[in-house]
C-alpha cells in the first residue's frame, strides 16, 4: 500500500509536469489538459451571450483554471508521496499531536505549503530521503510560478500582433483601395506585409495555441471577424496585370491557407477548404465573417475560389 501510493503520486506529479512542459516550453499537441481546460472554458463561455464574452474573460479565466489544476495535481501527487510516512517520518509543533495529524488532508496539506514555499514548520519531514524531497517539490513550486509568469508575457504579445493585424485589415477595409492602386508596385508590398503579418500570426497559432480561445471584442481588431477582406483581396489582386501584384497575391493566399490549415487542425476540425475553416472560425468567435469588406450587401463574406 505505501509504494502503491508512492507511485500513484509520483505518476501525477509526472503527468502535470508533462502538461505544463508541452503547453509552455515545448508547445505540441501533447498538452492535453490545458488545451481541454481552456477550450471547456471557451465552450462555456458561449452559453453566458455576448455579456460576457465580449469583456475578454474566457482566456485569462481558462488560464488560471489550468494554472490551479497544475497546482492542485502537483500538490496531491506530492501529498500521496508524504502520506504513507505519516507521523512517523514527520517532526510535529508542540500542541500537535502526531496521531490526529496523520491523514490525507494532513498530508495534503504538507505538500501545499512546501509548493508555495511557505515552509510553516509545523508539520516537517525527518527522515533524510523525505528532506530532500521538500525542497525538491519547493523547487516545481517556483518551477511553476516562473513558468506561468513566461506564459502571460508570451501570450499578450501574440494576442497584440493579431489584433494589429485585424485593425490593419479594418484600415484596408475602410479605404476602398481602387483597382488601379492595387495594380502597382505599391500594391505588391501591401500584400506582402499582410502576407508577412499572417505568416506571424499563424506562427503564434502554432506556439501560443491558448491565444486562439480570447475574445478580441470588437469587430475592428478582431481577425477572426475581418479574414473575410483578406481573401477578397487576393481574390482581386490574383486578377491584377501587375505580375509583382499576382507574384505577391498568390503569396498572400498560401499564407491565408496555411493559417486555415493551422486553425483546422488544431482548433475547428472542419475538414473543409480554407474558405470554409474562416466561416467556422469566424462564427466560433462571433461574427458573420463579412469583414466590413467592399463587396454588394449580403455578398458572401469568403467566396469559394
Amino acid at each position: 500500500m505505501t509504494w502503491l501510493s508512492v507511485l500513484a503520486g509520483a505518476a501525477l506529479i509526472l503527468f502535470a509536469l508533462r502538461d505544463v512542459f508541452h503547453t509552455i516550453w515545448h508547445p505540441t499537441r501533447h498538452g492535453g489538459l490545458s488545451r481541454r481546460v481552456m477550450r471547456g472554458v471557451w465552450r462555456l463561455s458561449a452559453h453566458h451571450g455576448e455579456r460576457w464574452r465580449p469583456v475578454g474573460l474566457a482566456g485569462p479565466v481558462g488560464m488560471m483554471v489550468v494554472v490551479a489544476v497544475w497546482a492542485f495535481i502537483v500538490s496531491v501527487g506530492w501529498g500521496l508521496v508524504y502520506w504513507p510516512f505519516m507521523p512517523d517520518d514527520f517532526s510535529y509543533a508542540p500542541g500537535l499531536a502526531p496521531a490526529e495529524h496523520a491523514g490525507p488532508v494532513d498530508a495534503l496539506y504538507v505538500s501545499l505549503v512546501t509548493l508555495a514555499t511557505l515552509g510553516l514548520g509545523d508539520i516537517a519531514p525527518t527522515s533524510e530521503w523525505l528532506r530532500i524531497l521538500a525542497p525538491l517539490e519547493a523547487l516545481v513550486g517556483f518551477a511553476l510560478l516562473s513558468a506561468t509568469v513566461a506564459w502571460v508575457l508570451g501570450i499578450y504579445p501574440a494576442l497584440a500582433r493579431r489584433r494589429a493585424l485585424a485593425l490593419r485589415l479594418s484600415h484596408l477595409g475602410r479605404s476602398r483601395l481602387t483597382a488601379g492602386a492595387l495594380d502597382s508596385a505599391g500594391g505588391a508590398a501591401l500584400l506582402d506585409g499582410l502576407a508577412s503579418a499572417l505568416s506571424t500570426v499563424t506562427v503564434d497559432f502554432l506556439q501560443y495555441a491558448e491565444s486562439y480561445y480570447f475574445y478580441d471584442g470588437e469587430e475592428n481588431i478582431s481577425l477572426a471577424g475581418r479574414l473575410g477582406h483578406a481573401v477578397r483581396l487576393a481574390g482581386r489582386a490574383e486578377r491584377a496585370r501587375h505580375p509583382d501584384v499576382r507574384l505577391s497575391a498568390s503569396i498572400l493566399r498560401t499564407a491565408l491557407d496555411d493559417l486555415a490549415t493551422v486553425l483546422d487542425e488544431r482548433f475547428l476540425r472542419t475538414g473543409g477548404p480554407s474558405d470554409e475553416v474562416f466561416r467556422a472560425y469566424a462564427a466560433d468567435h462571433g461574427h458573420s465573417g463579412d469583414g466590413g469588406g467592399d463587396g454588394p450587401r449580403g455578398g458572401t463574406a469568403f467566396p469559394s475560389t
